[in-house]
Protein backbone atom coordinates (compact mmCIF):
# COMPACT_ATOMS: atom_id res chain seq x y z
CA UNK A 1 0.00 0.00 0.00
CA UNK A 2 1.40 3.67 -0.93
CA UNK A 3 1.41 6.47 0.97
CA UNK A 4 -1.62 7.82 -1.79
CA UNK A 5 -3.72 4.72 -0.78
CA UNK A 6 -3.20 4.77 3.01
CA UNK A 7 -4.77 8.33 3.57
CA UNK A 8 -7.70 7.21 2.54
CA UNK A 9 -9.89 7.21 5.16
CA UNK A 10 -9.45 10.55 6.08
CA UNK A 11 -12.51 12.99 6.39
CA UNK A 12 -12.88 15.75 4.40
CA UNK A 13 -12.06 16.78 0.93
CA UNK A 14 -8.91 16.81 -0.77
CA UNK A 15 -7.56 20.36 -1.26
CA UNK A 16 -4.26 19.89 -2.49
CA UNK A 17 -3.01 16.73 -4.08
CA UNK A 18 0.25 15.96 -5.03
CA UNK A 19 1.83 13.19 -6.60
CA UNK A 20 5.94 12.27 -6.91
CA UNK A 21 6.74 16.02 -6.65
CA UNK A 22 10.65 16.63 -7.85
CA UNK A 23 12.45 20.02 -7.86
CA UNK A 24 15.68 19.70 -9.08
CA UNK A 25 18.67 22.41 -9.39
CA UNK A 26 20.92 22.00 -12.55
CA UNK A 27 24.46 23.74 -11.25
CA UNK A 28 28.09 23.93 -12.15
CA UNK A 29 28.92 21.20 -9.26
CA UNK A 30 26.25 18.73 -10.92
CA UNK A 31 22.20 17.96 -10.49
CA UNK A 32 21.34 18.61 -6.73
CA UNK A 33 17.82 16.85 -6.15
CA UNK A 34 16.40 19.35 -3.56
CA UNK A 35 12.83 17.74 -3.71
CA UNK A 36 12.67 13.87 -4.86
CA UNK A 37 9.60 12.47 -5.05
CA UNK A 38 7.61 13.72 -2.77
CA UNK A 39 3.42 13.09 -2.61
CA UNK A 40 1.06 14.11 0.30
CA UNK A 41 -2.59 14.90 0.23
CA UNK A 42 -4.19 17.73 2.35
CA UNK A 43 -7.68 17.47 3.45
CA UNK A 44 -10.09 20.56 4.32
CA UNK A 45 -9.86 22.20 7.68
CA UNK A 46 -6.93 19.55 9.04
CA UNK A 47 -2.97 20.74 10.01
CA UNK A 48 -0.52 19.04 8.10
CA UNK A 49 3.21 19.16 10.23
CA UNK A 50 6.19 18.95 7.89
CA UNK A 51 9.35 18.63 9.52
CA UNK A 52 13.13 18.09 9.12
CA UNK A 53 16.73 19.91 9.16
CA UNK A 54 16.68 22.82 7.17
CA UNK A 55 18.02 22.01 3.86
CA UNK A 56 15.66 18.50 3.70
CA UNK A 57 13.63 20.21 1.16
CA UNK A 58 10.52 21.67 2.97
CA UNK A 59 10.09 25.05 2.11
CA UNK A 60 11.29 24.22 -1.61
CA UNK A 61 8.43 21.51 -1.86
CA UNK A 62 5.97 24.10 -1.06
CA UNK A 63 7.62 27.01 -3.04
CA UNK A 64 7.39 24.84 -6.08
CA UNK A 65 3.42 24.04 -5.99
CA UNK A 66 3.66 28.17 -5.48
CA UNK A 67 5.21 28.81 -8.83
CA UNK A 68 8.32 30.38 -6.88
CA UNK A 69 11.17 28.87 -7.14
CA UNK A 70 13.33 30.36 -10.02
CA UNK A 71 13.10 28.49 -13.63
CA UNK A 72 15.84 28.07 -14.43
CA UNK A 73 18.07 26.98 -12.46
CA UNK A 74 15.33 24.62 -11.19
CA UNK A 75 13.14 21.89 -12.89
CA UNK A 76 9.95 21.14 -11.55
CA UNK A 77 8.25 18.15 -12.25
CA UNK A 78 5.23 15.69 -10.95
CA UNK A 79 2.56 13.33 -12.22
CA UNK A 80 0.49 15.55 -11.04
CA UNK A 81 0.04 18.51 -8.62
CA UNK A 82 -3.56 19.70 -7.96
CA UNK A 83 -5.27 22.36 -5.85
CA UNK A 84 -9.14 22.46 -5.54
CA UNK A 85 -8.61 19.91 -8.67
CA UNK A 86 -6.68 22.35 -10.73
CA UNK A 87 -2.55 21.01 -11.89
CA UNK A 88 -0.67 23.71 -10.32
CA UNK A 89 2.09 22.96 -12.65
CA UNK A 90 0.69 23.46 -16.14
CA UNK A 91 -1.22 26.61 -14.86
CA UNK A 92 -0.57 29.93 -16.62
CA UNK A 93 1.82 32.40 -14.89
CA UNK A 94 -1.31 34.88 -14.57
CA UNK A 95 -3.87 31.78 -13.75
CA UNK A 96 -1.67 31.25 -11.00
CA UNK A 97 -1.50 34.66 -9.50
CA UNK A 98 -4.74 34.85 -9.53
CA UNK A 99 -5.21 31.71 -7.07
CA UNK A 100 -1.98 32.95 -5.05
CA UNK A 101 -2.09 34.93 -2.25
CA UNK A 102 -6.53 34.50 -2.41
CA UNK A 103 -7.16 30.62 -2.41
CA UNK A 104 -3.51 29.23 -1.80
CA UNK A 105 -1.10 31.85 0.59
CA UNK A 106 2.23 31.22 2.24
CA UNK A 107 3.71 32.75 5.28
CA UNK A 108 7.54 32.98 4.28
CA UNK A 109 9.94 31.86 6.62
CA UNK A 110 11.94 35.64 7.00
CA UNK A 111 10.18 38.33 8.10
CA UNK A 112 13.49 40.45 7.56
CA UNK A 113 13.27 40.00 3.50
CA UNK A 114 9.76 38.97 2.27
CA UNK A 115 7.90 42.67 2.91
CA UNK A 116 8.75 45.22 0.00
CA UNK A 117 11.09 47.74 1.90
CA UNK A 118 9.86 50.78 -0.59
CA UNK A 119 6.24 50.39 0.70
CA UNK A 120 4.28 50.69 3.65
CA UNK A 121 2.85 48.39 5.60
CA UNK A 122 -0.52 49.26 5.13
CA UNK A 123 -0.05 49.36 0.99
CA UNK A 124 1.19 46.01 0.94
CA UNK A 125 -1.68 45.20 2.89
CA UNK A 126 -4.57 46.75 1.07
CA UNK A 127 -3.11 45.68 -2.21
CA UNK A 128 -3.79 42.43 -1.58
CA UNK A 129 -7.63 42.84 -1.25
CA UNK A 130 -7.62 45.77 -4.02
CA UNK A 131 -6.14 43.34 -6.56
CA UNK A 132 -7.88 39.76 -5.42
CA UNK A 133 -11.09 41.01 -4.88
CA UNK A 134 -11.71 44.13 -5.96
CA UNK A 135 -12.13 46.36 -2.88
CA UNK A 136 -12.23 49.78 -2.50
CA UNK A 137 -9.41 51.35 -1.05
CA UNK A 138 -11.32 52.67 2.26
CA UNK A 139 -12.88 49.27 2.32
CA UNK A 140 -9.25 47.36 2.23
CA UNK A 141 -7.67 49.76 4.61
CA UNK A 142 -10.89 48.89 6.93
CA UNK A 143 -9.66 45.24 6.34
CA UNK A 144 -6.45 45.35 7.04
CA UNK A 145 -6.61 47.29 10.61
CA UNK A 146 -8.73 44.44 12.01
CA UNK A 147 -6.32 41.91 10.79
CA UNK A 148 -3.50 43.99 12.52
CA UNK A 149 -5.41 44.04 15.13
CA UNK A 150 -6.14 39.88 15.00
CA UNK A 151 -2.66 39.40 15.30
CA UNK A 152 -1.79 41.19 18.17
CA UNK A 153 -0.25 44.27 16.72
CA UNK A 154 -0.55 47.45 18.90
CA UNK A 155 -1.91 50.85 17.45
CA UNK A 156 -2.80 49.19 13.78
CA UNK A 157 -3.28 52.61 12.66
CA UNK A 158 0.06 53.75 12.99
CA UNK A 159 1.38 50.57 11.75
CA UNK A 160 -0.10 51.09 8.51
CA UNK A 161 1.95 54.06 8.13
CA UNK A 162 5.23 52.45 9.03
CA UNK A 163 7.60 50.82 6.91
CA UNK A 164 9.55 47.03 7.63
CA UNK A 165 12.58 49.05 8.21
CA UNK A 166 10.60 50.43 11.15
CA UNK A 167 9.58 47.35 13.03
CA UNK A 168 11.25 44.61 15.04
CA UNK A 169 11.17 41.27 13.33
CA UNK A 170 8.72 39.88 15.26
CA UNK A 171 6.27 42.24 14.39
CA UNK A 172 6.82 42.24 10.72
CA UNK A 173 6.32 38.62 11.02
CA UNK A 174 2.51 39.38 12.58
CA UNK A 175 1.96 41.86 9.56
CA UNK A 176 3.47 38.88 6.66
CA UNK A 177 0.89 36.68 8.83
CA UNK A 178 -2.09 39.44 8.65
CA UNK A 179 -1.19 39.09 5.00
CA UNK A 180 -1.94 35.66 4.39
CA UNK A 181 -5.27 35.24 6.25
CA UNK A 182 -6.58 38.64 4.36
CA UNK A 183 -8.76 36.58 1.91
CA UNK A 184 -9.30 33.47 4.44
CA UNK A 185 -7.26 31.19 1.87
CA UNK A 186 -8.29 27.49 1.09
CA UNK A 187 -5.00 26.35 2.00
CA UNK A 188 -2.35 27.92 4.39
CA UNK A 189 1.36 27.19 3.49
CA UNK A 190 3.22 28.76 6.66
CA UNK A 191 6.61 28.18 6.66
CA UNK A 192 8.13 29.07 10.42
CA UNK A 193 5.32 31.44 11.20
CA UNK A 194 6.49 31.44 14.68
CA UNK A 195 10.37 31.56 13.95
CA UNK A 196 10.65 35.52 15.33
CA UNK A 197 8.43 35.30 18.07
CA UNK A 198 8.47 35.22 21.93
CA UNK A 199 6.83 32.46 23.97
CA UNK A 200 3.53 34.37 24.29
CA UNK A 201 3.22 36.10 20.87
CA UNK A 202 3.75 32.59 19.33
CA UNK A 203 0.79 30.72 21.50
CA UNK A 204 -1.31 33.82 20.11
CA UNK A 205 -0.39 33.53 16.73
CA UNK A 206 -0.80 29.74 16.97
CA UNK A 207 -4.66 30.10 18.58
CA UNK A 208 -5.36 32.73 15.65
CA UNK A 209 -4.46 30.18 13.39
CA UNK A 210 -6.73 27.19 14.66
CA UNK A 211 -9.28 29.99 14.88
CA UNK A 212 -8.91 30.85 11.21
CA UNK A 213 -9.15 26.55 10.52
CA UNK A 214 -12.46 26.52 12.51
CA UNK A 215 -13.93 29.00 11.25
CA UNK A 216 -13.19 28.73 7.67
CA UNK A 217 -12.26 25.26 7.13
CA UNK A 218 -8.55 26.42 5.88
CA UNK A 219 -5.88 23.48 5.88
CA UNK A 220 -2.99 24.47 6.57
CA UNK A 221 0.64 22.96 5.76
CA UNK A 222 2.54 24.08 9.00
CA UNK A 223 6.53 24.13 8.20
CA UNK A 224 8.63 23.94 11.44
CA UNK A 225 11.36 22.89 13.44
CA UNK A 226 9.85 22.58 16.32
CA UNK A 227 8.49 19.07 17.51
CA UNK A 228 6.63 21.11 20.31
CA UNK A 229 4.47 23.22 17.85
CA UNK A 230 3.65 20.09 15.98
CA UNK A 231 2.75 18.00 19.25
CA UNK A 232 0.40 21.13 20.01
CA UNK A 233 -1.01 21.81 16.51
CA UNK A 234 -0.77 19.31 13.44
CA UNK A 235 -2.93 16.58 12.93
CA UNK A 236 -0.70 14.68 10.84
CA UNK A 237 3.04 14.77 10.21
CA UNK A 238 5.48 14.27 7.26
CA UNK A 239 8.99 13.50 8.04
CA UNK A 240 11.42 15.07 5.74
CA UNK A 241 15.19 13.96 5.05
CA UNK A 242 17.42 15.02 2.10
CA UNK A 243 14.77 16.04 -0.37
CA UNK A 244 12.49 12.82 0.63
CA UNK A 245 9.26 11.53 2.52
CA UNK A 246 11.16 9.21 5.62
CA UNK A 247 7.79 8.58 7.80
CA UNK A 248 4.00 10.14 7.80
CA UNK A 249 2.03 9.27 10.49
CA UNK A 250 -0.81 10.50 12.63
CA UNK A 251 0.96 13.15 15.17
CA UNK A 252 -0.28 11.17 18.01
CA UNK A 253 1.11 8.22 16.61
CA UNK A 254 4.68 9.39 15.44
CA UNK A 255 5.52 10.69 19.04
CA UNK A 256 4.04 7.41 20.97
CA UNK A 257 6.05 5.26 18.34
CA UNK A 258 8.72 6.81 15.81
CA UNK A 259 8.85 4.04 13.12
CA UNK A 260 12.18 5.66 10.65
CA UNK A 261 15.22 6.26 13.02
CA UNK A 262 15.56 9.70 11.43
CA UNK A 263 12.45 10.56 13.40
CA UNK A 264 13.82 7.97 16.68
CA UNK A 265 17.23 10.99 16.69
CA UNK A 266 15.29 13.73 16.13
CA UNK A 267 12.43 12.98 18.99
CA UNK A 268 15.36 12.26 21.62
CA UNK A 269 17.17 15.28 20.40
CA UNK A 270 13.88 17.58 22.42
CA UNK A 271 14.46 17.78 25.95
CA UNK A 272 11.99 16.41 28.35
CA UNK A 273 10.65 18.44 31.39
CA UNK A 274 10.98 14.73 33.18
CA UNK A 275 14.23 14.00 32.40
CA UNK A 276 17.65 14.15 34.07
CA UNK A 277 18.30 17.83 34.26
CA UNK A 278 22.46 16.30 34.58
CA UNK A 279 22.31 14.76 31.51
CA UNK A 280 23.94 15.70 28.19
CA UNK A 281 21.29 16.28 25.13
CA UNK A 282 20.97 13.93 22.32
CA UNK A 283 22.13 14.35 18.70
CA UNK A 284 22.27 12.94 15.29
CA UNK A 285 25.66 12.87 14.71
CA UNK A 286 27.20 14.19 10.78
CA UNK A 287 25.48 16.28 9.13
CA UNK A 288 22.76 15.81 6.21
CA UNK A 289 24.21 14.40 3.15
CA UNK A 290 25.56 16.18 -0.48
CA UNK A 291 22.52 16.38 -2.43
CA UNK A 292 24.47 15.90 -5.36
CA UNK A 293 26.52 12.68 -4.35
CA UNK A 294 23.86 10.88 -2.63
CA UNK A 295 23.47 8.29 -4.90
CA UNK A 296 21.05 5.38 -4.84
CA UNK A 297 21.92 4.47 -1.04
CA UNK A 298 19.33 5.56 1.99
CA UNK A 299 20.29 9.14 2.32
CA UNK A 300 20.64 8.45 6.06
CA UNK A 301 22.88 5.77 6.25
CA UNK A 302 26.57 7.73 7.02
CA UNK A 303 24.56 9.36 10.42
CA UNK A 304 22.20 5.98 11.13
CA UNK A 305 22.79 3.68 14.29
CA UNK A 306 21.64 0.79 12.73
CA UNK A 307 22.49 0.64 9.18
CA UNK A 308 23.49 -2.44 7.34
CA UNK A 309 25.26 -3.03 4.18
CA UNK A 310 22.01 -3.33 2.44
CA UNK A 311 21.21 0.68 3.04
CA UNK A 312 24.94 1.23 2.18
CA UNK A 313 23.86 0.11 -1.51
CA UNK A 314 20.23 0.12 -1.99
CA UNK A 315 17.36 3.15 -0.80
CA UNK A 316 14.23 2.13 1.10
CA UNK A 317 10.60 3.12 -0.51
CA UNK A 318 7.81 5.14 1.36
CA UNK A 319 5.66 2.02 1.94
CA UNK A 320 3.29 1.25 4.43
CA UNK A 321 3.62 -1.01 7.40
CA UNK A 322 2.61 -4.43 7.59
CA UNK A 323 -0.80 -4.31 9.34
CA UNK A 324 -1.55 -0.71 8.24
CA UNK A 325 -4.92 0.34 7.50
CA UNK A 326 -6.61 3.63 5.95
CA UNK A 327 -8.39 4.30 9.26
CA UNK A 328 -4.37 4.49 10.93
CA UNK A 329 -2.05 5.06 8.44
CA UNK A 330 1.64 4.83 8.55
CA UNK A 331 4.18 4.69 6.38
CA UNK A 332 8.38 4.49 6.49
CA UNK A 333 11.35 4.78 4.51
CA UNK A 334 13.08 2.08 6.43
CA UNK A 335 14.39 -1.51 6.08
CA UNK A 336 13.72 -1.89 9.72
CA UNK A 337 10.65 -0.58 10.47
CA UNK A 338 7.88 -3.24 10.70
CA UNK A 339 10.93 -4.36 13.03
CA UNK A 340 10.18 -1.13 14.65
CA UNK A 341 6.64 -1.43 14.63
CA UNK A 342 6.71 -4.73 16.68
CA UNK A 343 8.59 -3.63 19.25
CA UNK A 344 11.79 -5.17 18.12
CA UNK A 345 15.14 -4.19 19.10
CA UNK A 346 17.30 -2.72 16.04
CA UNK A 347 20.55 -4.58 15.63
CA UNK A 348 23.22 -1.66 15.66
CA UNK A 349 25.41 -0.69 12.92
CA UNK A 350 27.13 -3.62 11.25
CA UNK A 351 29.24 -0.98 8.52
CA UNK A 352 31.74 1.59 9.13
CA UNK A 353 30.23 5.52 9.42
CA UNK A 354 31.66 7.29 6.25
Amino acid sequence: MSIRDATRGLTGDVVLDVDDLCVRFETHRGVVRAVDGVSLELHAGETLGLVGESGSGKSVTNLALLGLVPKPPAVVTARHARFLGRELLSMSARDLRAIRGKELAMIFQDPMTALNPLLSVGRQLTEVLEVHENATRAGARKRSLDALNEVGISDPEARLAAYPHEMSGGMRQRVMIAMALLCRPKVLVADEPTTALDVTIQAQILELLRDVQERHGTAIVLITHSLGVVAGTCDRVHVMYAGRLVETASTRDLFARPLHPYTRGLLASVPRLDGDPSARLASIPGSPPDLVRIGAACGFEPRCAFAHERCARERPELVALIGASAADPRTSACFFADDLARGASLPERAVEPH
